[in-house]
């Protein structure tokens, strides 16, 4: 027995050296044998499901926004379209239709309606000059610094002078008078099979603009004289009747507020007529921007009953403010002539929608622009339809409107949202990481209860055994 006892003693010292081995691993389930770390696992998965519901609202808040930008989207270009027709110069804009391909007209505020014939007999044109040839363009032409001045057929075109660096060439000197500001010129140089010619073109149209000739310094030893020059011409053209000529091929004043573009000899024909395709295009601009709308609208609010699928902002009572806002300026009247959008070949379709009588809205341009110009413009700001959309539009997207309220709630839920994500987040961790420590515990407490079973088996085995051989 005594054996035994020393025996016991000895092995309860190396069990103690054991324990503390056992208590340094890290790996959970390798001192009990058991799955611990899948246990955690399913721990860990078990309490991040309770941020499922978390996510799905910060899912749903954030395509609220993305839809809330939508209808922004939408409104912004039906109040852009509504801005177009509530300005009153729209329906005093004039066209021009020209018949013919001598010249292209545009008019301004000035112009008046009229027919006027017109006939270009000449088209204004550019002088050129080109000076004698010389053999090669790199060969120094000049001795010593000197000059070259340009002149002008005009007798109030002053004369131009460039200077000239000692031993330019020929390419130099076409440098130089590139470089000089305002020298009425374009340089360059042509081979004529034979020699190198320097060529000046005059930058504007018209005789007194033309380049006549150039007078070099004596360093040029007599070199680049003038050869061949073409004289500039000026347009040349008759209105109704009228003779006129033009240093330039764009005529300014010919014609009250119009400016012609001359292209060619011939005769033509212009129009100037009030702009009814503006005036048409702005208004079909108008109903096309809302219906863009209404579609955007249909589109966020919609329902599949079959499917279940719903649109990202149905129900949503910003939406209804939205429409119903809307719905009742469209049906609201105005003081004139044109009173209701009716009047003037719009209707509101069942749809929600709206549609043009082409027939009724051409006419009403065609032939009453000041009665629609009261009816969209007024008189005053938000005075007429287009105004009256213009500010209710406005309101609904202005910092304490509809729109922006129900953007600022949603990202307002999602900040919320976020914290309490956060917050929920850390204590899972927390919460995880007790379970590891238990887990880790209760990992060496096994291992323990294993290793003392092993050794008393141990222990009871060698006694039984003594005890045997007595």
């Amino acid at each position: 027995m005594n054996n035994g006892c020393r025996k016991i003693g000895k092995t309860a010292a190396q069990r103690e050296k054991g324990t503390v081995r056992m208590a340094s691993i890290s790996s959970l389930g390798i001192g009990s044998g058991l799955d611990l770390n899948g246990l955690l696992d399913q721990l860990q998965e078990a309490e991040r499901g309770k941020l499922a519901p978390i996510e799905q609202q910060l899912e749903t808040q954030q395509t609220k926004i993305s839809a809330y930008g939508q209808l922004q989207t939408a409104l912004s270009a039906f109040q852009d379209a509504a801005d177009a027709l509530n300005d009153s110069t729209l329906y005093e804009s004039l066209s021009t239709n020209v018949s013919g391909e001598a010249f292209t007209a545009t008019a301004n505020g000035e112009a008046q309606p009229g027919s006027y014939n017109v006939s270009v007999t000449q088209l204004a044109t550019s002088g050129t000059l080109a000076t004698a040839g010389v053999p090669d363009s790199t060969t120094a032409l000049t001795t010593e610094a000197t000059t070259l001045t340009l002149n002008f057929a005009g007798a109030d075109q002053a004369d131009v002078v460039v200077d000239i660096a000692a031993n330019s060439s020929l390419e130099e000197v076409r440098d130089a008078i590139n470089a000089k500001e305002d020298s009425g010129v374009s340089a360059s140089i042509i081979f004529d099979g034979d020699n190198y010619r320097l060529a000046l073109n005059s930058t504007q149209t018209g005789e007194d603009a033309s380049i006549s000739g150039i007078t070099l310094g004596a360093a040029f030893g007599g070199q680049l004289e003038s050869e061949f020059t073409q004289a500039g011409q000026d347009a040349v053209l008759n209105v109704n009747g009228v003779a006129i000529t033009s240093p330039t091929n764009q005529v300014e004043g010919a014609i009250q507020g119009v400016t012609l573009n001359l292209q060619a000899e011939g005769d033509s024909t212009v129009s100037v007529e009030q702009n009814t395709l503006a005036v048409r295009e702005a208004v079909t601009g108008f109903v096309d921007a809302y219906n863009d709308l209404k579609g955007t609208i249909g589109e966020l609010t919609s329902f599949n009953a079959e499917t279940g699928a719903a649109g990202e902002l149905l129900g949503d009572s910003a939406v209804r403010t939205v429409e119903s806002r809307l719905r009742s300026v469209l049906g609201g009247g105005i003081e004139g002539q044109f009173s209701m959008l009716t009047d003037i070949g719009i209707s509101l379709q069942r749809d929600g929608t709206l549609e043009i009588d082409s027939g009724k809205l051409d006419d009403a341009i065609a032939n009453n622009q000041g009665a629609l110009s009261a009816f969209f413009a007024g008189a005053a700001d938000n005075e007429g339809m287009a105004g009256q959309v213009n500010q209710t539009i406005e309101q609904l997207l202005g910092t304490n409107g509809t729109v922006s309220g129900a953007i600022s709630g949603a990202e307002n839920r999602v900040e919320s949202l976020g914290e309490r994500y956060t917050r929920m987040e850390q204590s899972i961790e927390q919460t995880i990481s007790r379970y590891r420590t238990q887990f880790g515990q209760l990992d060496s407490m096994i291992a323990q209860m294993n290793q003392t079973s092993s050794y008393l088996t141990q222990q009871f085995d060698a006694l039984g055994a003594q005890l045997g051989r007595k």
